[in-house]
């Protein structure tokens, strides 16, 4: 086979690919595996950081820049249109010049478009960059998983994803309160401003520590049109599950968007399989195992993240807890995937991913079950306990179909492969957010007037019960100035009970998304490219 100019080893493309043992050990601190999991875990952490971050600044963005709602919502809404949109594409840019390189981009831009924000004073600019943000972030977060692929041994690998999915759990654990406090006794521009020494940490670690990997059979040319068919899909998907709440789901703009996104797709398929060098190579799914893996991660994300859109709202707008209290309420849950992480990947290395998946898919449906029965007096400890299970259960999942993923692919696609599992990641959790939240607007609309009724309140107009039930969705009690404390009570009690049947049925509905989950999970099983990695060439 002729060999790539610049590359000095073997790839997997060959007849018999290096094995781990035979991999030539790491020389100091350049290409070492520890060094450069610590190297690609501070890149990660600032990405992850940001994910719940910034849901904490934006009432106080909101205020200072005499913001609209709906400019706020676009704080969130575009930096997860750039993430969604561009995460196969950055990952398909990874294999062909290299993870490395593009890891470094990405955590450079991702410093510099935080540090922007933080110096926009009007909300049009910090949306501008937080799109910019989303952009760079996609670069970084396939390179992360294809630089643990090509770095880790095959025995050592799923033990890295867990530590790696560690520094995740503890990133979105940290950022509620770590926001909380910056916005409090600092601004809100600190917490963008956070990310900039984080990146310049990882930007030296980066220069210092990394070794370009690179597989033997990397793509050199770029499918131009399968990028525009995949991202114009990818876009009219997304689009269609962020706008559906507003819309509606009957609405005729929600179904143009879906079914203009299906057009893309399968456009985008009869592409791939006409063009020398396809973006994602439809022949990848003939493996049943990685497949399988993409499935779980949308499952897992519909069930994890639709319900605990609820959660937030339940601890805040019910319980009445400021932002910090509902971040420490929720550390159970987050701390119980820090430790969970690692020993999981211990676990898979030593079981395979099948039980441990399917368990961890059992419990996380157990878990939203108990959710389910959440009332509004429940104490901490059995919220703690729920939230617990969810994230031992949650542990696994993140780490196995990780594995899954990325190990079943073929090295030279390992960019690629891992865009899908964060493009899984994300789609499953607009699609939880809109379908759950879907269903809690149902339950919400059907019941609210009977119970408003039945609690002897005085009758409500059409409009004032519509504007009411969008208030109760969020478990806040539509209570008008004014109001005698008597009454002002009662409506209060309506709206909690009225929210937590609704949040009742999104969980049970979450539990039997994660019930589907078990029997996909029993499909995986290790990755068969795993043994390439850590004799993946190196430049």
């Amino acid at each position: 086979m002729t060999s790539q100019t610049t590359i000095d080893t073997t790839g997997p493309g060959d007849k018999a690919p290096a094995a781990p043992s035979d991999a030539p050990p790491a020389a100091g601190l350049r290409g070492h595996p520890w060094f450069t999991l610590i190297t690609v875990a501070v890149g990660v952490m600032m990405v992850a950081l940001d994910g719940t971050i910034v849901a904490i600044a934006n009432p106080a963005i909101q205020k200072d820049l005499k913001a609209s709602f709906a400019d706020v919502q676009w704080i969130t809404n575009g930096y997860f249109l750039a993430l969604a949109v561009s995460l196969i594409t950055a990952g398909k840019l990874g294999d062909r010049f290299g993870h490395r390189q593009t890891f470094l981009i990405g955590v450079t831009g991702f410093a510099a478009a935080s540090g922007a924000i933080g110096l926009s004073n009007s909300i049009a600019a910090v949306v501008t960059f937080r799109v910019f943000q989303g952009l760079f972030g996609a670069l970084l977060m396939p390179a992360a998983l294809g630089l643990l692929r090509a770095t880790f041994p095959a025995e050592k690998l799923n033990m890295a994803i867990g530590i790696w999915g560690m520094v995740i759990g503890a990133s979105t654990a940290g950022g509620p309160i770590l926001g909380g406090v910056l916005v409090e006794h600092v601004n809100w521009q600190s917490v963008f401003f956070i990310n900039v020494p984080v990146g310049a940490i990882a930007l030296v670690l980066g220069l210092l520590i990394l070794l370009d990997h690179r597989a033997e059979n990397a793509p050199r040319s770029f499918d131009l049109l399968g990028i525009a068919l995949l991202s114009g899909a990818m876009f009219c998907l997304v689009w269609a599950l962020i706008k559906a709440p507003a819309w509606g789901w009957g609405d005729g703009k929600t179904w143009t968007f879906i079914a203009v996104s299906l057009v893309g797709f399968v456009l985008f398929s009869f592409w791939e399989t006409k063009v020398k060098e396809p973006l994602i190579p439809l022949g990848l799914f003939r493996s049943i195992p990685l497949s399988a893996g993409v499935v779980l991660m949308v499952l897992m994300a519909i069930a994890f993240m639709g319900g605990l859109f609820f959660v937030t709202f339940y601890l805040q707008n019910v319980h009445g807890m400021s932002p910090i209290d509902a971040g420490l309420h929720l550390l159970p849950l987050t701390g119980m995937m820090i430790v969970g992480s690692p020993l999981a990947g211990a676990m898979i290395t030593k079981l395979g991913p099948r039980i441990p998946l399917a368990g961890g898919m059992a419990a996380t449906a157990i878990a939203m079950y108990g959710m389910s029965t959440l009332q509004t007096d429940t104490g901490s400890a059995v919220m703690s306990l729920w939230f617990a299970l969810l994230g031992l259960g949650l542990a696994p999942v993140m780490v196995g179909a990780t594995e899954v993923i990325v190990g079943n692919a073929p090295m030279e696609l390992s960019g690629v492969a891992g865009g899908l599992q964060q493009a899984a990641m994300q789609i499953g959790g607009s699609l939880g957010t809109a379908v759950l939240g879907a269903v809690m607007a149902s339950k919400v609309d059907g019941d609210l007037a009977g119970n408003w009724k039945d609690a002897g309140l005085p009758p409500l107009t059409q409009p004032q019960l519509d504007q009411a039930s969008e208030a109760v969705q969020v478990g806040v009690a539509p209570v008008a100035k004014g109001t005698p404390e008597a009454i002002a009570a009662k409506i209060a009690d309506v709206a909690h009970d009225t929210f937590i049947s609704g949040m009742s049925l999104a969980s049970l509905v979450a539990c039997g998304v994660a019930v589907v989950a078990v029997f996909v999970a029993l499909l995986t099983k290790r990755g068969e490219n795993a043994e390439a990695g850590a004799g993946a060439a190196h430049i």
